[in-house]
């Protein structure tokens, strides 16, 4: 009998009974790649850098063996997990309290923000084994001197690469370099640049590198379709949709919290049942809007990108990009929701004319072809809502006050000398109301118009082009000498400020200071959030371009258009006029523990504020 056929085992990887227990549990038969070649070498003690893509079973490759080894008498931090989204930390955070169901007594608490201190200052005294958390919120507490990282044994990076490009990079090496130095330090990233290499060179001691190559970008068992249509379109042909396709539950994803609330809005006025999930939706909301989902009580989640992130829901059987994302790892994140736990699943994307340059670099980035759709004709509809129709009389039929309306409607027959199919077709438009059951045959939608299909080519910078309404020039104090790049701008303002990627419009860096485009009317919410943003480890003190002699001033010469929502100026603080919040408490003076270790700062640091995306 030749064993090497034979797929490998959690047993066969080295794992405790209590680990392997909870395993069966939750229905695990076989390891995944990344956890059949990270599992031991975890359990040896090695430092690993895991290259791996979304959905391919880190979280369990890491958690596992942390579990495993963890001393529950110890009511120290032992393990500390860091996440670039509160989505993700949460969901990292279930997954260990799934596997730790056999593991008595070991405690594990997620740290993010937009969750009260209370609730995590009163876990963090009482004793917490193994802390998930996001950057901003990990170096809040740090810095409050309410979470002790001395005695830490194993720590992790989940998606590094996301971390860093969301402008966490400096917290991440400084709460490395802040830890000590014998403990473990697992790297997990989708890809390898230049910035986790030296992250991981520099504090990682001789890793094992684990990289799990997919043929495509892209799960295989997803089916990939699009669809071409004018904006004004969307809304009546996502309704379309809804009819024909024999969907489970579905998240549709827009670029903007604004639009999450009004497509919501819009499909339960047509009879779905649908919730919109966003930034500025309170974690309780959110949290029981997720578990309505989870358990069928709720159809369909009208969701932005962060929101979404680290959203696992076995039931998502489709996708829907109601606004196609405007770069490609937005995309794979997206459709990674879908054809979840060996399922299959669709993911559908809405294209309008000019963004067919959107569509080819999906296309060749994820090496899959997408295949083009139309929209459901009169016919398909019709035939769609007649079917549910017969399937309502048949559950009807089964009822037991039928047998009292049969009465009912031969005495009418009797009466009134009706035949008893007219009664039929009398009670059926009562009950139908004002909505006809079938569309008319001049209800077809247009074709999108082709016109501007040759947008977006190279120089034309079309994904730079602004998404309509007044654009204002504002000034940043981070540039070229801070080394930033375009894509960071971008991310930490867009995540921080609720903005969409579409929302901006030219960005010139400057020796000192970056010039950004973006809507003229930023609300207040956004300015407060804003001025405690931070790129590269700098506040970027956001105030309107005033056209300083050193330089600013509008990129293309033009004259500045709108401002602060209260029409106030602002010097670089709160738009209130109030002093920033976070930082140390009064009288802390915090100095670094490590200063033998290479490029950690010595002496008193400035106080940081908080900056978390999720």
């Amino acid at each position: 009998m030749n064993t090497e056929q034979q797929p490998a085992t959690f047993a066969d990887l080295g794992l405790g009974t209590g680990v392997l227990k909870s395993l069966s549990d939750v229905g695990y038969e076989t390891p995944s790649a990344i956890q059949e070649r990270t599992i031991p070498e975890l359990l040896a003690g090695h430092d690993v850098v895991g290259l791996a893509q979304t959905g391919t079973g880190k979280t369990a490759a890491f958690a596992l063996p942390i579990l495993d080894r963890i001393d529950p008498k110890d009511k120290s931090v032992q393990a500390l997990v860091l996440a670039p989204t509160r989505e993700l930390a949460l969901q990292v955070c279930e997954a260990f309290e799934r596997y730790a169901a056999h593991t008595r007594g070991v405690h594990v608490l997620p740290v993010y923000g937009g969750q009260g201190y209370g609730v995590q200052l009163s876990a963090l005294r009482r004793g917490v084994h193994v802390v998930v958390g996001t950057p901003g919120r990990i170096m809040d507490h740090l810095e409050r001197g309410t979470l002790d990282l001395g005695q830490l044994k194993y720590l992790v990076l989940d998606e590094a690469d996301e971390m860093l490009n969301m402008g966490f990079a400096e917290d991440v090496e400084t709460i490395l370099a802040d830890t000590p130095d014998d403990k473990q330090v697992a790297l997990f990233s989708a890809t390898m640049p230049r910035s986790i290499r030296r992250l991981a060179d520099k504090y990682l001691s001789d890793p094992v590198e684990i990289a799990i190559e997919a043929k495509t970008r892209t799960a295989d068992n997803i089916e990939q379709r699009y669809l071409i249509l004018s904006y004004p379109q969307k809304l009546e042909a996502i309704t379309r949709l809804l009819e024909v396709e024999n969907f489970d539950g579905m998240i549709i994803f827009v670029r903007t919290k604004n639009a999450t609330e009004e497509l919501a809005e819009r499909l339960r006025a047509r009879g779905f049942s649908a919730e919109a999930i966003n930034g500025d939706v309170a974690q309780a909301q959110r949290e029981r809007t997720v578990n309505r989902f989870k358990r069928g009580d709720l159809d369909i989640l009208v969701a932005t990108d962060v929101a979404a992130r680290g959203l696992d829901v076995e039931r998502v059987s489709h996708v829907i990009n109601f606004d196609i994302p405007t770069d490609t790892e937005s995309y794979v994140h997206r459709i990674g929701r879908t054809g979840r736990a060996g399922r299959s699943g669709v993911a559908i994307s809405f294209v309008t004319p000019r963004e067919r340059y959107l569509l080819r670099q999906i296309e060749k980035a994820t090496r899959q072809p997408l295949a083009e759709m139309k929209l459901p004709s009169v016919d398909e509809v019709n035939t769609t809502r007649l079917a549910r129709f017969d399937d309502r009389i048949t559950a009807a039929l089964e009822a037991p006050q039928v047998e009292q309306f049969r009465d009912i409607v031969s005495h009418y027959v009797r009466h009134h000398d009706v035949p008893e199919v007219d009664v039929a077709a009398a009670l059926a438009v009562a009950m139908q109301g004002d909505t006809p059951l079938l569309l008319e045959p001049g209800d077809e939608i247009k074709p999108a118009p082709e016109r501007g299909a040759k947008a977006g080519k190279r120089g034309g910078r079309t994904d730079r082009e602004p998404q309509g309404g007044p654009r204002a020039t504002y000034r940043i104090a981070v540039g070229k000498r801070h080394k930033v790049e375009p894509r960071q701008i971008v991310g930490a303002i867009a995540n921080e400020g609720g903005l969409s990627h579409r929302d901006f419009g030219k960005i010139i860096i400057r020796p000192d200071h970056s010039l950004v485009e973006l809507p003229a009317e930023l609300p207040r919410e956004a300015w407060d959030k804003l001025a405690r943003t931070r790129i590269s480890g700098r506040l970027i003190d956001m105030e309107l371009d005033r056209g300083r002699p050193d330089g600013g001033g509008r990129p293309d010469g033009g004259e500045r258009r709108g401002g602060r929502p209260d029409g106030g100026e602002r010097r670089g603080g709160r738009p209130d006029g109030g002093e920033r919040r976070g930082g140390r408490p009064a009288g802390r003076e915090r100095t670094d523990r490590r200063p033998d270790r290479a490029g950690a700062k010595s002496g008193p640091k400035k106080p940081r504020h908080k900056k978390d995306r999720g």
